[in-house]
């Protein structure tokens, strides 16, 4: 339980002068014993060491800090002592942690320092390590929080990777040798980096709060909070004491040695008579008071001159005497002016300091940012990547990033983008960022809504997983048209959206309406019988529409033609369908992009870009224009795209899963009335799905 140990020079600072009656003594806890009731140090302790207790009913808890910072805010409150906490936060940046480590929000950290308690984060220091060379990858931990035992933070994060909370960890080393500490995590090939830290500071304490609490006893009595400037001005007060205190010892010690100087000096003048009366003396004594009483000295004094060793009567040995009460006298006219000017006082404690400072002072180590650190969200620990959204008619969904599909010249079969089970197509083809919102609407005219990232990231051949483990869907219920919806939408101007049904009709509803879904979903349109939606886009009220039809024809029409409508309504006419047409595709063209073109691809394979100039804006409900020249060779329209000019790649799937992905710029550009030319070379009773570009 007990044990000893050798103080560091600095440790030992904290004990200057407690010979010097500077502090009172107590006696200890038996009695039998004195000790000091408070240390005379020359540096404040309490915030240098911070400390950590629970007493009846309270607890403290103040951290460590930089002995530099702290010197200086010191000096400045004893110049300044109207300053506030964050007047001394110009010398002091926050805690300076042993362990290091990285602390957030400094206008926060100040609010604490000022009310003397309140919470301040702390990182650990972390590093990611990405070696081209032997395709590693490393996370490396060489800073913990302060008060967070290194073995237990192993142990969480292997636990974390064994609870499944965290994926993509390889190993996990303790490393730490004599050169200080290092966690080595290896990570394997597909894991993403930024996302495990954000989840290991998420769930483990590699971030920590460390609640502030600056109770301490005032006069060794009084229990108090205490900001940052009553902390140090409670300090200055005790130094200002100690140095008044240790004035007064050495004011005593150097008049007491003046006086027997004094009496020397007077034995030396007179050393003959001095003699003489010793040698007439019977003894010590009488000799002392034959001295008192030739030469008026106190009994101290003539003490000091019998004691006097014969040497001291040379030359030299008398005027290091007369020297020595010289320097006496003038160090007693110096501590008097000292205990009259509690200003001389001030420039003591200040000198000290800086002194301290000078033999003491080392580097931070914590490191401290201006910033807040932001709750860290769910999304947070995703990486904003582009994906790819794929959906079967079966109901089996993924993401894919679109980086996995290489580019192939036009014309050919493409690669096998995911396994189709029996009658399986894939219906839905959408492009997305991870932290997308997907709205997914379906035949009874609902509109469901989840998190991009919560769809499971698959291979290039996976099947999927079922649609129905992340929507609340009816087992009857269809998934007609799938959106993403990104933060960043409303602030580019998008404020409706626009839908478009199989059969013609158009409808547009205020973004706003989409705001708060429900799990269980909400009505988003009230499709008519024997209607189905087709495709939603978003718009700002001044765009156009595209609407096109599987047998060639399309419109185009200005998005104010359809007025504003409620979630509830089923919408108006958009194109006149002849027999056996339908609407196959919807899409948008801004304000002033008139230099565009429409991308039309066919159930065939087969392709063509035309102005958009070709394209006269109608009125909303005729019948249109051709924009394809159908026949049996090339098929039905499929997909019809409004390219603005900054897309650059076409990825196109086929029903049966697979996937192409080539330059547009390999497209011809032809008029409306021609059959295009083959982009993708399909197999038997394969079809053209859908297409996305990017």
């Amino acid at each position: 339980r007990y044990t000893e140990a050798r103080m560091a020079k600095i440790g030992e600072e904290l004990l200057n002068d407690i010979e010097k009656e500077t502090v009172s003594f107590i006696d200890n806890y038996d009695g039998t014993q004195r000790e000091p009731s408070v240390l005379p140090t020359p540096l404040p302790n309490l915030l240098l060491n911070g400390t950590l207790g629970i007493a009846v009913g309270m607890a403290t808890s103040i951290p460590p800090h930089h002995l530099g910072e702290v010197v200086d805010a010191t000096i400045h409150l004893i110049s300044n002592p109207k300053s506030t906490t964050e007047d001394l936060f110009n010398f002091i940046q926050g805690p300076d942690f042993p362990t290091g480590g990285q602390v957030y929000n400094k206008k926060e950290i100040i609010q604490a320092y000022s009310q003397g308690k309140g919470p301040i984060t702390i990182r650990g220091k972390v590093d990611i390590l990405d070696s081209e060379k032997s395709k590693q990858r490393q996370i490396i931990i060489t800073e913990i929080p302060y008060q967070v035992k290194k073995s237990t933070l192993v142990e969480q994060f292997a636990k974390l990777v064994s609870d499944k909370k965290i994926d993509g960890i390889k190993d996990i080393r303790d490393e730490s040798d004599r050169d200080g500490l290092r966690i080595a995590i290896d990570l394997k090939t597909e894991a993403h980096p930024k996302k495990i830290v954000n989840r290991l500071y998420k769930f483990s304490n590699l971030q920590k709060t460390f609640h502030l609490n600056m109770l301490a006893l005032v006069d060794g009595i009084q229990p108090k909070t205490l900001s940052l400037v009553e902390v140090l001005s409670y300090y200055i007060a005790h130094r200002k004491e100690v140095v008044y205190k240790r004035a007064q010892f050495e004011l005593k010690k150097a008049e007491d040695r003046a006086h027997i100087l004094r009496g020397l000096v007077k034995a030396l003048v007179n050393i003959d008579k001095c003699i003489r009366i010793i040698k007439k003396s019977k003894n010590k004594e009488d000799a002392r008071d034959n001295l008192i009483k030739e030469f008026k000295l106190t009994e101290i004094q003539a003490n000091a001159i019998l004691e006097m060793r014969l040497h001291q009567l040379a030359k030299l040995e008398r005027e290091k005497i007369e020297n020595e009460l010289a320097e006496k006298e003038k160090e007693i006219k110096e501590l008097k002016a000292i205990l009259k000017s509690p200003a001389k006082i001030k420039k003591i404690v200040e000198k000290e300091l800086i002194k301290a400072k000078d033999n003491f002072n080392d580097e931070r180590r914590t490191k401290v940012y201006l910033q807040k650190l932001e709750d860290i969200a769910e999304e947070d620990l995703i990486p904003l990547e582009d994906a790819i959204i794929t959906l079967t008619k079966g109901g089996y969904i993924k993401r894919i990033n679109p980086a996995t599909y290489k580019i192939q010249k036009r014309g050919g079969k493409g690669i096998l983008g995911m396994k189709t089970m029996q009658e399986d197509i894939v219906e839905h083809f959408v492009e997305a960022k991870t932290h997308d919102s997907l709205l997914f609407f379906t035949d009874s005219g609902k509109v469901f809504r989840i998190p991009a990232y919560e769809i499971p990231e698959g291979s290039r051949v996976a099947r999927g997983r079922g649609i129905y483990n992340f929507l609340e869907l009816s087992s009857q219920e269809e998934i007609l048209s799938i959106l993403s919806l990104s933060k960043e939408d409303a602030e580019s101007g998008i404020k409706y959206l626009t839908m478009a049904t199989e059969n013609g009709i158009v409808k547009r509803s205020s973004l706003d309406d989409f705001k708060n879904i429900r799990r269980s979903g909400l009505i988003a349109i009230n499709l008519r019988k024997g209607d189905s939606l087709k495709r939603v886009c978003k718009t700002t009220g001044d765009d156009h529409v595209f609407l096109a039809t599987s047998k060639g024809q399309s419109i185009r029409f200005k998005e104010k033609d359809v007025r504003q409508m409620g979630r509830t309504a089923s919408g108006i006419r958009g194109i006149n369908l002849k027999k056996q047409d339908k609407v196959v595709g919807m899409d948008v063209l801004r304000k002033g992009n008139e230099e565009g073109y429409l991308l039309a691809l066919t159930e065939n394979g087969f392709g063509k870009k035309t102005s958009i100039k070709e394209y006269r804006s109608q009125q909303r409900g005729g019948s249109g224009i051709k924009t394809l020249k159908v026949t049996p060779r090339v098929g039905n329209l499929s997909v019809a795209k409004v390219l603005s000019g900054e897309e650059e790649d076409m990825i196109i799937v086929s029903r049966k899963g697979n996937i192409i992905r080539s330059k547009i710029s390999l497209i011809p550009k032809l008029s409306r009335a021609t059959q295009g030319v083959k982009v993708m070379k399909l197999a038997d009773n394969d079809k053209i799905a859908s297409a996305i570009c990017i």
